[in-house]
């Protein structure tokens, strides 16, 4: 079984978007771990199919070295990004992990990233899900 982390921040809206339609998409066959950045967005992704959940700094640490796939949006590899929520630690922690990243390039930060789409949040969860994770997990 393949173990999805997908990882937010303040309200969990794009983490929870990205665990409804993935449970669509593969229902059980996955596990997924929601990571928050606080305890609003771990419980949006709970709430959305998430098989657990943490919060906080830890979690995050000591889970992503481990998983096969990490799905956010891209400021969760940016230190001190979703204001302030995103320590350094664990921003060094999810890039550092051997497994693979697709991230969804939303964010509120005053970064702009050149060539990033400016598709609406379904659309970009649609992208998401066939073009990337698809072959990621074709083994499910």
């Amino acid at each position: 079984m393949k173990r999805i982390c997908v990882i937010d921040g303040q309200g969990g809206r794009i983490g929870a978007t990205i665990i409804s339609s993935l449970r669509i998409c593969y229902r059980e066959a996955i596990e997924i771990s929601a990571l928050g950045t606080n305890s609003v967005a771990t419980a949006q992704m709970l709430k959305a199919g998430a098989n657990r959940g943490a919060t906080g700094e830890n979690p995050v640490v000591r889970t992503v070295p481990n998983v096969d796939l990490i799905l956010g949006p891209i400021a969760i590899t940016w230190p001190n990004a979703m204001m302030g929520e995103v320590s350094s630690l664990m921003a060094e922690a999810i890039t550092s992990s051997p497994a693979p990243k697709v991230l969804i390039p939303l964010h509120r930060e005053s970064i702009f990233l050149v060539g990033a789409s400016t598709e609406p949040l379904p659309h970009l969860i649609d992208t998401l899900l066939g073009q990337y994770t698809k072959e990621i997990l074709k083994d499910v």
